[in-house]
C-alpha cells in the first residue's frame, strides 16, 4: 500500500499549502474543493477540483460538492476485499488514500454576542464530517488528519515508508470521532439553548485539554485540566498565568472556590481559601483594607492557602501578602509594583483574571459532577438575595448595621461546604463552621473559632435549623442577629429562643446547600 491520493478541503488553511507543495513532491495526487483548491493552485501546487473526481458540479453554494460515491466509494472500499475491488473497477472508480479536512467555523461563530441564528445553521458542515467519518471508519487502509499539528507526523512516514503506519492512522482515526463529537456536541448544545431545553433526554459535553497535571488530589490519581470550548473570561480556564509553578489539581479547585465567593461582590473584596472552602472574607473601601479584614479573620489557615481579590492588587496589599505563604493569588491584575514584589517568590502563582463583572449579572451554568456509572447535572447557585426578599420572624428586627452584615454573611455561607454556619462582624467573617454532620456542630466551630467576636456578631445558616440548639448556642455567645432560610416544622422552637434572647431573625426562603 501507498498514499497515492489525497483529498483536502480545509477551514483553517495553517500550514496547508506547505503540507500539500511536499505532498505533490512525493507523487501524491491532490484532490480540493473551493477555497482550499483556488489557494494551492494560487500557490502553484498542482490540484485538481473535486467536480473533475465526481463529474459532477458543485451546488447549492457549495453546500454539495462531496457528498457523492466516486469520493466515498473511494474512502469506504476495503482495499483487500475482492468484491470491493471488482465493484470499483466495474464502475470506474479510484480509491482515496489520505483526507485532509477541518470543519467549517462553527464555534468560532457561535462565539460571536451578535450572531444570527440563521449564519449559526450556514455553519453547520454536513460534508466535512461525513468524509472524516468514512475515513476514519476506514483506517485500515485510509490515513486522516483532522488536526495541523499531525502534517509533520504523516509526511515523515509517506517519506520513509509512502504509507502510514496502522498505529498511526488507529490514532489519527481516534482524534478524528473526538473532534467530530466535539463539534456535533456543541451543535446539539447551541440548538438546545437556543429552543430552551438545556436538560435535554441525552447529554453531552465536549472539553480542550488545557495541560495534564503532574497528579491528582492525591499522588497515585491521574489527572488533566480542561475547558470548555466557549468558555466565559473571567473564568480559571482564561486566566493568565503571570508566575509561578504550575497549577496542581488541588490548586484549581481551591482557586475556583476563592473566585466563586470573590464574585459575589462588587465592592472592594478577598477571600482566603482552603481545601475549598473560605477561611477569611472580608470587604473594605480599597483592596488593602479588605486583604486585612480577611487576613485578621483566621491568621492561621489562611497559610499555604489561596487568595483571591476582585480589585487590581496594589503595592501596599502586596508589602503584606508577601509575607505570607500562599499557594496562588488571583485577581482581575496587579500593579507593576505588586509584581515586582511578589515575584521574588519563586513558587506562588499569580494569576491574572481580567475583569469579573457585576455580581447582579452573573448567569447561572450547568455544574456536571461525575458519579459511578453517570453524572448529574444541575444549573449553578448564581441565586442573589434582594432585601426585600427578606422575612423578618422575630419581634425585634434588625438594624441598619446587623442586616448589613447578615447580607454579607449570607454571601458566604453560601459557598461554604454543608452543614454551614458563618459569622460575620465589620464587614468580615470572624467564624466560619463547614461540613458537619449536624448544624450544632458547625455553629460550635465557628463560635469556637470567633472568640470573643462572637459577641455582638450576626449568625448566617445555609439552611434551617432543625430545632433550638444552635439558637440557644448562638444566644450565649452573644450572637445578635441570624439569617437563614426557614421551613422547619420547629420554625417555632427557634423563633421562641431568639425573642427571648433579644436576637433578631429574618428568613430568605432560599436553602444554599453545598456538598
Amino acid at each position: 500500500m501507498s498514499i497515492k491520493r489525497a483529498l483536502v478541503s480545509v477551514s483553517d488553511k495553517t500550514g496547508i499549502v506547505e503540507f500539500c507543495r511536499e505532498l505533490a513532491s512525493l507523487g501524491v495526487e491532490i484532490i480540493s474543493t473551493g477555497g482550499t483548491k483556488s489557494l494551492l493552485a494560487k500557490e502553484g501546487v498542482p490540484v485538481i477540483g473535486i467536480s473533475d473526481v465526481t463529474g459532477f458540479p458543485e451546488i447549492l453554494d457549495g453546500r454539495v460538492k462531496t457528498l457523492h460515491p466516486a469520493v466515498h466509494s473511494g474512502l469506504l472500499a476495503v482495499r483487500d476485499s475482492s468484491e470491493h475491488q471488482r465493484q470499483m473497477q466495474e464502475l470506474g472508480l479510484d480509491y482515496i488514500d489520505l483526507v485532509v479536512v477541518n470543519l467549517y467555523p462553527f464555534q468560532e461563530t457561535i462565539s460571536k454576542p451578535d450572531v444570527e441564528y440563521e449564519d449559526a445553521i450556514e455553519n453547520i458542515d454536513i460534508g466535512g464530517p461525513t468524509m472524516l467519518r468514512s475515513a476514519a471508519k476506514n483506517h485500515a487502509f485510509v490515513s486522516v488528519v483532522v488536526d495541523a499539528g499531525d502534517y509533520s507526523t504523516v509526511l515523515e512516514e509517506i517519506r520513509a515508508n509512502g504509507d502510514t503506519t496502522l498505529e498511526t492512522r488507529k490514532r489519527l482515526a481516534a482524534k478524528v470521532f473526538r473532534h467530530t463529537g466535539a463539534y456535533d456536541t456543541l451543535i446539539s448544545e447551541y440548538l438546545s439553548n437556543v429552543t430552551g431545553d438545556p436538560l435535554p433526554e441525552r447529554f453531552s459535553v465536549t472539553y480542550e485539554k488545557i495541560q495534564d497535571l503532574r497528579y491528582g488530589e492525591n499522588p497515585h490519581q491521574k489527572a488533566a485540566f480542561y475547558k470548555k470550548p466557549l468558555a466565559p473570561a473571567g473564568t480559571l480556564t482564561t486566566a493568565e498565568q503571570l508566575h509561578g509553578k504550575e497549577l496542581s489539581y488541588n490548586n484549581i479547585n481551591d482557586a475556583n472556590a476563592a473566585l466563586q465567593i470573590v464574585k459575589e461582590f462588587d465592592e472592594p473584596a478577598v477571600v482566603a481559601v482552603k481545601h475549598m472552602n473560605p477561611c477569611g472574607v472580608g470587604v473594605g473601601e480599597n483592596v488593602l483594607e479588605a486583604f486585612k479584614k480577611a487576613y485578621e479573620a483566621d491568621t492561621t489557615s489562611i497559610f499555604g492557602g489561596i487568595v483571591a481579590a476582585n480589585r487590581m492588587i496594589d503595592g501596599p496589599t502586596a508589602e503584606l501578602l508577601k509575607d505570607i505563604f500562599l499557594e496562588i493569588i488571583l485577581a482581575p491584575d496587579f500593579t507593576p509594583e505588586a509584581l515586582e514584589l511578589l515575584t521574588k517568590k519563586k513558587n506562588i502563582r499569580l494569576l491574572k483574571m481580567g475583569e469579573f463583572g457585576s455580581a447582579k449579572e452573573r448567569k447561572s451554568v450547568l455544574a456536571v459532577t461525575s458519579i459511578e456509572g453517570g453524572m448529574i447535572v444541575q444549573e449553578s447557585d448564581v441565586h442573589s438575595l434582594d432585601v426585600n426578599d427578606l422575612k423578618v420572624v422575630t419581634d425585634r428586627k434588625p438594624t441598619e448595621e446587623e442586616l448589613k452584615q447578615l447580607l454579607f454573611g449570607w454571601k458566604v455561607v453560601k459557598h461554604v461546604k454543608s452543614n454551614a454556619i458563618v459569622l460575620a462582624a465589620n464587614d468580615m467573617t470572624v467564624g466560619v463552621g463547614a461540613g458537619q454532620m449536624n448544624r450544632v456542630g458547625s455553629a460550635r466551630i465557628a463560635i469556637e473559632q470567633a472568640g470573643d467576636k462572637a459577641k455582638g456578631a450576626v449568625l448566617a445558616s445555609d439552611a434551617f435549623f432543625p430545632m433550638g440548639d444552635t439558637l440557644e448556642l448562638a444566644a450565649q455567645a452573644g450572637i445578635t442577629a441570624v439569617i437563614q432560610p426557614g421551613g422547619s416544622v420547629k420554625d417555632e422552637e427557634s423563633i421562641r429562643v431568639a425573642n427571648e434572647n433579644g436576637i433578631a431573625m429574618v428568613f430568605t426562603g432560599i436553602r444554599h446547600f453545598k456538598h
